[in-house]
């Protein structure tokens, strides 16, 4: 009796312990992530945003197929636990399911819901995978939908810089897969919108020309147009979350710059698109024309506030085509394809929440900008052109005629100009010491005061271009002439929703997650060695420890015998 007591007593410890740990994991909810990049873990704006949850949540995953190729199944099983890791985070129940687009029978049905997914950035990608048959192709959806039951909103998790090999895409698309579904989750539990101030009157963006900028930020924010000449105090100002002077060819005057300035200081978001430099491109054919300094006095605020526009316009190697006409061919007008420096491409990005995984930007008769004392300023540059520059001071000549010899690699010795730069920090009022408008009370007025302020060389780099067919504008991005879509719209959004709250969901775009690819060269040498490990080595320990147990049973009971 004592002996069977004695063998039973450790046993019962050991269950009664094991009862105890799971009744408590029944009321006591805790996580440990032990991977040194905190894979796991969720930023705290993240996690804020899913404990304020009022209603259960579900992930419906679009990337479906029986056949995808491992990094794809990679993906896909990234998306499951992301949603599980939000699940244990939510104050109400988030789950996931499989859906594919193409599974509709109806064809006018599926017709609709893949262009419903086009409204939120999901379009089909043909896949293209190597087998035993030979190469095959798939189409599919990498997006996924967060509904309620009753609303739903979406997002694109495939995504990646040009040039990125693609594992690196996969990597890029995995790190940044907290954002996108946080940020779709977002937008259906949060839909309120903010205002923002586009402001008019100093020849900025036409309507058309303005298109793609209000059809991007739409659904996110209210804009307004905003005659600065009718806004009578700073306070009229206060009420919009950013103001945005794209593209202004006209002067501002001192009320101008003290509304703009004194908003600011109050706290205010500005967002300055302006090019140091005008031209008029229909005027570049033949012997061309001359690129004309621009005076918009708005270098005044910006150089008190640290920052530069140059005279200058910039040529960039890593350019875009523009279509010129070439001779008669025929009885009709030829048109070809001519290499535009003038127009190109930023892909080189600082890791910020703004610009980190952003694809190439484009950019059109773009200015230099320098940095220049200002204390209390803190100066990020956010994008940068590529390793062929050259910034050409105004006036310069621009013509055609100039692009139909092959370009000199010497003569573009400039690298990485920067193209966007975030201000933040302590601001000192371009008013400080000097006169101020008469109109504005003096008790009022702020010497400085913490704000945040985005500079950008290019004042197209939001302006829509047109349709060559129907010269209709067109989305934020595309390019007629390229036939390609560029990040210019994902780059407003970014910029815009890190303006609305720096320390949001945006910042969860920081994340890295490091590639540990494995060595091909060892693994086709030292294959069999390995398995052979894998194999034997259990059975080995196996048989090791039956054998010291037996040898032990042995020992015991021979010598009570």
């Amino acid at each position: 009796m004592k002996k069977s007591s004695s063998i039973l007593r450790p046993l019962l410890y050991w269950l009664s312990g094991i009862v105890i740990l799971v009744l408590l994991g029944q009321f006591v909810r805790f996580r440990l992530d032990l991977t040194e990049e905190k894979r796991y873990s969720l930023h705290p704006a993240t996690i804020e945003l899913l404990q304020n949850l009022d209603r259960p949540l579900e992930v419906e995953i679009l990337l479906n197929g029986d056949q995808l190729p491992g990094g794809m199944r990679r993906l896909q099983k990234s998306i499951e636990e992301t949603v599980r890791t939000f699940d244990a985070y939510a104050a109400e129940k988030i789950t996931f399911s499989y859906f594919d687009p193409l599974s509709i029978e109806n064809d006018s049905l599926q017709l609709e819901f893949i262009y419903t997914l086009a409204g939120y950035g999901i379009n089909p990608t043909n896949l293209y995978f190597n087998q035993t048959a030979g190469q095959q192709t798939q189409r599919i959806f990498p997006g996924i939908l967060v509904t309620d039951g009753e609303y739903e909103s979406g997002a694109l998790i495939l995504k990646g810089e040009a040039g990125m090999s693609p594992d690196e895409k996969l990597n890029a698309s995995i790190e940044n897969l907290e954002y996108e579904i946080s940020n779709a989750i977002r937008k259906l539990t949060q839909p309120q919108k903010t205002a923002i101030a586009m402001v008019i009157g100093h020849g900025e963006l036409s309507e058309d020309e303005g298109f793609g900028l209000v059809e991007a930020l739409d659904g996110e924010f209210e804009i307004f147009k905003v005659p600065l000449d009718q806004a009578k105090k700073v306070e009229d100002l206060s009420s919009f979350s950013m103001v945005l002077v794209v593209g202004p060819r006209g002067t501002y005057s001192e009320r101008d710059l003290y509304l703009l300035d004194q908003y600011v200081l109050r706290g205010g978001n500005l967002i300055i698109a302006a090019e140091g430099a005008d031209v008029d491109l229909n005027l570049a054919a033949g012997e061309g024309t001359v690129s004309i300094p621009l005076e918009n006095e708005l270098d005044r605020l910006l150089f008190r506030y640290g920052i530069r526009i140059n005279k200058d316009l910039i040529q960039d190697l890593n350019l875009n085509y523009i279509p010129v006409m070439g001779g008669n061919f025929g009885n009709g007008e030829q048109m070809i394809s001519l290499p535009w420096p003038y127009y190109f491409n930023a892909g080189v990005a600082t890791p910020h929440p703004i610009t980190k995984g952003l694809d190439q930007v484009n950019f059109r008769f773009a200015s230099s900008l320098d940095t220049v004392k200002a204390d209390g300023v803190q100066k990020t540059p956010l994008l940068f052109g590529s390793q062929y520059m050259r910034a050409i001071p105004a006036p310069a000549r621009v013509a055609f005629s100039d692009m139909e010899k092959e370009p000199n690699l010497e003569d573009f010795s400039q690298s990485g100009l920067p193209l966007m730069y975030l201000l933040e920090g302590e601001f000192t009022s371009v008013f400080k010491n000097r006169f101020r408008p008469e109109e504005f009370s003096s008790t009022e007025f702020l010497e400085s005061g913490k704000g945040i302020v985005i500079v950008l060389g290019d004042g197209s780099v939001f302006q829509s271009q047109f349709s060559l067919q129907s010269n209709e504008p067109l989305a934020l991005g595309e390019d007629p002439f390229a036939q390609m879509t560029f990040a210019n719209k994902q780059l407003l959004l970014n910029l815009t929703q890190y303006l609305q709250n720096p320390d949001g969901i945006i910042s969860s775009r920081t994340r890295t997650l490091q590639i540990r690819p494995l060595d091909k060269v060892k693994i086709d040498s030292q294959q069999g060695f390995w398995q052979g490990i894998n194999i034997g080595l259990p059975i080995l320990m196996l048989s090791v420890l039956g054998g010291l147990l037996i040898v032990i049973r042995k020992n015991r009971y021979s010598k009570k015998a």
